[in-house]
């Protein structure tokens, strides 16, 4: 075996940089974190950047959606970017009642009295 093919089978997993590119498992966990932790949505080309180089965002997102599917929470597409979402059917959850103190007129509270 010549040295180049030493060197291609060494770097066969790495992809184009120095460090092996993580498995698609990881990749989704990255992706999870800086979608939960962002208040905004996180457009793919920014999920590019802070994920390692070699990283498949596209192929993620896909397993990461799926993998949310039928949960409390959604991976959805928003704008040009994406984010974590209560599912539609759960929105009422996140609803609260408010109680609305007034204050009585001076004639209505004569008319209680």
């Amino acid at each position: 075996m010549s040295q180049d093919e030493d060197d291609a089978e060494v770097h066969a997993d790495h992809g184009p940089g120095l460090f092996p590119v993580p498995p698609i498992g990881e990749q989704e966990r990255m992706i999870e974190a800086i979608l939960f932790a962002s208040a905004e949505p996180v457009s793919t080309a920014e999920l590019s950047r802070r994920l390692p180089e070699g990283c498949d965002v596209a192929e993620a997102l896909v397993h990461l959606r799926n993998r949310y599917a039928g949960r409390g929470v959604h991976l959805v597409r928003v704008g040009d970017g994406w984010a974590m979402r209560t599912a539609p059917d759960l929105g009422w959850l996140m609803r609260t009642e408010q109680v609305e103190t007034r204050r009585l007129s001076r004639a209505a509270i004569e008319t209680l009295a």
